[in-house]
């Protein structure tokens, strides 16, 4: 680790989906046509991926709601 972090390469897990994947992903599954299973397998993720994405884009949805607000 300590070569790999010296060579500028250590990283993390990388994630499954790109932000346009998910953000595909959370659609479908606010659209009510699929499941959170249906979309998981679509995906090729678990269905804990797919919840983690619906909670993501609540928070930055929440987010930008609030900034909103302040900027009036």
């Amino acid at each position: 680790m300590k070569v790999a972090k010296a060579k500028g390469r250590l990283r993390g897990k990388q994630p499954k989906l790109s932000c346009k994947q998910e953000a595909h992903l959370v659609s479908l599954v606010h659209s009510g046509e699929y499941s959170t299973l249906e979309v998981a397998e679509l995906f090729g993720v678990g269905r804990s991926t797919v919840y983690r994405a619906i909670e993501r884009q609540r928070i930055a949805a929440k987010a930008d709601l609030a900034e909103a607000r302040t900027r009036r």
